[in-house]
This record gives C-alpha cells, sequence and structure tokens, in this order.
C-alpha cells in the first residue's frame, strides 16, 4: 500500500492508513511509531452545503440514471468499497478519510422537494444511494434519509434503496405507503453469513443475521425486497453464494444481483493491504483470481464487462449464481419495475378528495 498505510488493524476500520490523493502534490508519511500505540481514529461529521441533491449517471451500467446521496464518505468501512474514490476529489484520501471524514447533507430533505416541485423535474425512479449507504450509522440521528424519504412518499416519487443496515425498516410507514403505489423497492446488502469474515471486511455494517431480519421485516410490510450479494470476491466469500441466496429467499427475498469486486484507483492498495493484514495466505490466490476476471489487472473500467467480468472464474461465478437463484425460488437479476403512475406535483400539500 502507498504512503499512509500499515500493518496495524484498527478495530472498526476497514484500512489501515490514507493513501496518498491522487490529486494531491503533497503527501503525509506518519510517524510508524505513533501509528503502533495511537490512538483509532474518531468519525468526524463535516456540513455538506452542496445546493442540489439529485444527481445523474450516464453509465450503461447502472440500472437508473439518478440519485439522492445523503452522505459522503461512509462509517461502514468496507474494505472494498469502489465509493473510496470519491473522496479524493474533495482533498482527502480514500483511505481511512473516506470512513472517517463523512460530510453530511443535512438540508437534503428541503433540496429534494424543491428540485420534485419544478416544473422541470420528469418524474423518474432515484435510486439511495447511488454511491454510498444511506443508512450508515449517523443516520439513526441524523435522520435525513429518513427526511428525504418523507418527501419522496408526499410526491410518492419512486426510489430504490440499496444498504447493508437493519436500520432500514424504521422507515417502513413511508416503504409501505411508496409501495403501495408500486414506487418502492430495497435491495438488501449481503456478502457473508460468516460474522467474523463480516467483522474485518464490512466493520461497522449491521450483522448477517440482523439483514436476513430487515429482509424478513419489509417483505412482511410489503415492500418489495431482495438481496445484492456484491461484491463477490473469489476466495474470500464465493463460495457462500448458494447459502447466501438460500438465506434471503427464506426471509423473503423476491429478486437478487450480484457483482464480482472490481478495484479501481485506490481501492486497490487499501485492498491489498487489507488482504495482508487479515489473510496473508490467500493474498497471491484471491488477486490473481480477480486479475483473471479483469483482463490481467484488478480493474477494468469498461461498459458492459466492469459489473460482470470476463473469464473462466467470471463464468463459474455466473453459473454459481444463477444455479443458487433457481435452486431458491428467487429471481436472478430482475428487480421490480417501479411506477410513476402516483406521482403528485404538489406533494400531497393538498391532498384530492379520494386520497
Amino acid at each position: 500500500m502507498d504512503a499512509g498505510a500499515s500493518h496495524r488493524n484498527i478495530v472498526g476500520r476497514g484500512a489501515a492508513g490514507n493513501p496518498k490523493n491522487r490529486f494531491e502534490r503533497i503527501e503525509v508519511h506518519p510517524d510508524p511509531e505513533a501509528l503502533e500505540d495511537g490512538p483509532r481514529p474518531e468519525t468526524v461529521y463535516l456540513r455538506d452545503r452542496s445546493r442540489s441533491i439529485i444527481a445523474r449517471n450516464e453509465s450503461p451500467d447502472i440500472g437508473f440514471d439518478a440519485s439522492v446521496n445523503p452522505y459522503r464518505g461512509c462509517s461502514h468501512g468496507c474494505s472494498y468499497c469502489f465509493a473510496r474514490p470519491t473522496h479524493e476529489y474533495l482533498g482527502l484520501s480514500a483511505g481511512l478519510d473516506f470512513e472517517s471524514k463523512v460530510l453530511v447533507k443535512e438540508e437534503a430533505p428541503d433540496l429534494l422537494r424543491k428540485q420534485l416541485s419544478s416544473p422541470r423535474w420528469e418524474p423518474k425512479v432515484l435510486s439511495m444511494s447511488g454511491v454510498t449507504d444511506p443508512y450508515q450509522p449517523v443516520e439513526k440521528d441524523l435522520r435525513i434519509t429518513r427526511g428525504c424519504l418523507e418527501v419522496l412518499a408526499g410526491f410518492r416519487n419512486p426510489v430504490a434503496i440499496v444498504t447493508k443496515n437493519h436500520l432500514v425498516t424504521r422507515d417502513i410507514d413511508f416503504l409501505s405507503e411508496l409501495a403501495r403505489h408500486g414506487a418502492a423497492m430495497v435491495a438488501v446488502s449481503l456478502t457473508t453469513l460468516d460474522d467474523d469474515l463480516r467483522r474485518v471486511m464490512e466493520p461497522r455494517t449491521s450483522r448477517p443475521a440482523r439483514r436476513l431480519a430487515a429482509i424478513e421485516k419489509l417483505a412482511q410490510a410489503g415492500v418489495p425486497v431482495g438481496v445484492m450479494t456484491a461484491p463477490v470476491i473469489p476466495g474470500v466469500n464465493d463460495h457462500e453464494l448458494p447459502d447466501l441466496l438460500a438465506a434471503a429467499a427464506e426471509t423473503g427475498a423476491g429478486f437478487a444481483a450480484y457483482v464480482p469486486v472490481r478495484l479501481p484507483g485506490a481501492v486497490r492498495p487499501i485492498f491489498e493491504d487489507w488482504l495482508e493484514r487479515h489473510y496473508p495466505e490467500r493474498k497471491q490466490k484471491v488477486l490473481n483470481r480477480i486479475r483473471s476476471m479483469r483482463g490481467g489487472a484488478l480493474n477494468d473500467p469498461r461498459f458492459g464487462s466492469r459489473m460482470k467480468g470476463e473469464g473462466i472464474f467470471a463464468d463459474h461465478i455466473t453459473q454459481l449464481f444463477s444455479i443458487s437463484c433457481r435452486r431458491a425460488g428467487i429471481e436472478a437479476g430482475r428487480f421490480p419495475k417501479l411506477s410513476t403512475a402516483a406521482f403528485r406535483r404538489d406533494g400531497g400539500a393538498q391532498p384530492g378528495l379520494f386520497d
């Protein structure tokens, strides 16, 4: 890993240091002795003064073209997170900075209401979040995601949520209201049933049992819910696919999707260092299998292949996923189609006679 890393483990963190920001000419070289005994970095929350909240996406690989991201950075600390390099645009690092310096958009609900009220807004599915988890731990107190869902429920604008946190069940009131109009779905990200692996790979996320409980609770409330087994990491969690999908189906998941791991930019050295610290005996095996799926590299940015991979191991994962979905009785890759038919421009401010 680049400067700023070490081989220490920090409880509750996925990264062990801050790799150099590719946009910055100056870098910090920490004192190795200070790293050994220094305190764990606390999470700092900073105000984000963005004046708009709906981000656009033009990638043909992504199933949505608009998203709402209440947070920038994520304290979940997932070692493999593809969003880590976005922190470099803020002058920060994709390493510990990404998980310990989180920007919060406190005005997100008001900004969302303003944009949905505009006559220029064309109703469409909004993803929460397209980048970082809308239900990371601080959401329990800040309730920004909940505020956005309240706005979406008022406008009846469809929303698709992906999260690793059981906290999503707190907002079943708004989600079930939207679901009555075919305007809500949730995909719970489930990467392992092994809580020991979860603890080091996704340190501040909900335990696997809690994620399965979230699927069950959402399904019972009539909210279309499925499972994202992403990322699939060969040599780490790929063998769990049959059990993951079976457990999700048993608790009420109606659909499933997967993405093989990809390591863009600064994610590569962070993940390599994570393997060295936690699974040194299998590090090269894992990296070589990733390279076999990514044209000899650890990341393949090409549209069409980056979300599925290529080669024998990519094909094996595809087949294993498909067979496991069929055995579990779960739809593979077929997310529910959400509707904009019930959208109302006034956001429910003046209910109609039959509302």
